[in-house]
């Protein structure tokens, strides 16, 4: 038996939750708006307090929707990607931006394990490299997915720093040396009309876990090249979000509903697992 609590719900019915990462205290996010966005960008990024569902601060500036958003692992920088073409980089103690980047497409952003480095992807299956110490300098990278020129819509780095993950919007996935760009394995996923799927690493950075179109949760060893490992059934449809816990071997997937998975040695069948609060956990087999 797995009890769960639901620690808080929040309400924004003005401008609705799009993208949201947690900062560096566990009772605070930063949150993308979804609707009413205008040309001023006034409200387009939120700094919440969970514990008392106050708006902390307002970040202003992106014009369009945003479709990345990351925390540096470090300090209390964060960055946010825009379908307005710009990348942002913050600051969570001041209200105004730091510094804008002006890129082609959709971009996508990410940090390095030690905050020293980021990536953003960009159209046409573009890589660029940052410092993020000197980011105005421009990028000391640039690599690109060869073959493939869909618009990368998620992109993590390994917890080594040695590989980075890109899911593309056509469902493939890409495993790269995070230091020349090279390409060392792919991963095709079933489509899945609407819905964007995100992989990730483990947090040996050893296996890719992902979703699929099929409805099941698919993992390659990274160090197998294109060998799958694993797959087992969802059970929750086709599964748009997985994170794993930072200190413990289990991880979550979210559709409409969120299941909690963990490594069993047995060679049984995955079990299910009754929870409170209509929240599911799974124990899928190795």
């Amino acid at each position: 038996m797995a009890f769960l609590w639901l620690l808080k719900t929040t309400f924004h019915k003005k401008h609705g939750a799009d993208r949201i990462c947690f900062t560096h205290h566990p009772s605070s996010v930063i949150c993308s708006s979804k609707y009413n966005l205008d040309a001023t960008g006034a409200e387009s990024l939120r700094y919440l307090s969970m514990y008392d569902n106050r708006c902390l601060r307002y970040f202003k500036g992106h014009k369009e929707r945003i479709v990345s958003l990351c925390m540096s692992p470090v300090n209390d920088s964060f960055m946010s990607g825009s379908l307005d073409h710009t990348v942002r980089i913050w600051d969570l103690r001041v209200n105004a931006c730091q510094g804008i980047l002006h890129l082609r497409g959709r971009p996508t952003v990410a940090y390095d394990q030690q905050g020293l480095v980021f990536a953003v992807a960009m159209e046409g299956g573009a890589i660029k490299l940052f410092d993020s110490r000197s980011y105005d300098k421009g990028p000391f990278d640039t690599f690109l997915v060869g073959g493939d020129t869909a618009e990368v819509c998620d992109i993590k780095f390994s917890s080594d720093g040695k590989s980075m993950l890109l899911t593309t919007t056509n469902n493939n996935i890409y495993i790269l040396d995070a230091y020349g760009g090279e390409k060392r394995c792919g991963y095709s996923l079933e489509p899945s009309p609407n819905v964007i799927i995100e992989a990730t690493f483990t947090p040996d950075g050893q296996y890719v876990v992902s979703g699929s179109g099929d409805g099941n949760l698919h993992a390659w060893s990274i160090n197998k090249r294109s060998e799958q490992v694993a797959c087992w059934n969802s059970h929750i449809g086709v599964p748009s979000c997985l994170k794993w816990a930072p200190r413990r071997a289990m991880f979550a997937a979210a559709s409409s509903v969120l299941t909690f998975w963990i490594p069993n040695d047995s060679n049984a069948e995955p079990t299910r697992m009754d929870t409170e609060a209509g929240v599911e956990a799974e124990h899928p087999s190795q």
